[in-house]
This record gives structure tokens, C-alpha cells and sequence, in this order.
């Protein structure tokens, strides 16, 4: 994902805990807030909970890979931060991808074809 659309500060990720609607899965939460640019960046949060740096790097890598397809896809102007949960370890890239689709669905952020 180009670096454009990378969520870093520490700023936008407490933006995004104080202002920010939240959605909920099993595997994934999507936290939304608005950001005033003309495209959407995102962050990914993967907790020590989730096993060694081997598993949560493979985590971030399948989440960052699933919304950098669906990204073209996706209504612009938007800070969107997804936090992992344990069970999505060992999920296969096409349920991580459908989990992505389905709470952007959930959270009106996919553009209507």
C-alpha cells in the first residue's frame, strides 16, 4: 500500500478511538472516522495477543493485501483503522478478504456499481 495511504501518527489512531463509529465482527473491528482528504488511509492494529511477530506480521500482511484490492472500491475521505482479534490467526486470505468487504459494506464505505 503506498505510503499515501498509511495511517502512522499516534494522533489519528486517538482521533479514531474518540470520534470514530465502530463495527464489529469475529475477526475484525473497523473503526471510521472522516479525515477532509481527497482518499482514504488505513491502519492496521495487531495485538501481542495474537501470537509472535511471525503470526501478527502474516496478519497484517493478508489485511493490508485484502484492502489494498478493495481500496478502488471504496467511498474516499475516510481515516479507517482495522483491529485484529485472535481468531482471525490462521484464517485463509479469502475469508480475511470477505471480512474486510463485509464490515466496509457494513460501515457504507463500498460505492454502489
Amino acid at each position: 500500500m503506498q505510503k499515501q495511504f498509511r495511517l502512522r501518527k499516534t494522533d489519528d489512531f486517538a482521533r479514531l478511538r474518540q470520534e470514530g463509529r465502530v463495527f464489529h465482527h469475529r475477526v475484525l473491528t473497523l473503526s471510521l472516522a472522516a479525515n477532509g482528504l481527497a482518499h482514504n488511509r488505513y491502519g492496521i492494529i495487531t495485538s501481542k495477543q495474537l501470537g509472535n511477530a511471525v503470526k501478527r506480521n502474516r496478519v497484517r500482511r493478508l489485511v493490508r493485501e485484502a484492502v489494498r484490492l478493495l481500496h478502488p472500491r471504496l467511498v474516499v475521505g475516510f481515516d479507517v483503522v482495522f483491529i485484529t482479534r485472535r481468531d482471525v490467526v490462521g484464517q485463509p486470505f479469502v475469508a480475511i478478504c470477505r471480512t474486510v468487504e463485509e464490515l466496509c459494506r457494513k460501515a457504507g464505505l463500498v460505492e454502489s456499481d
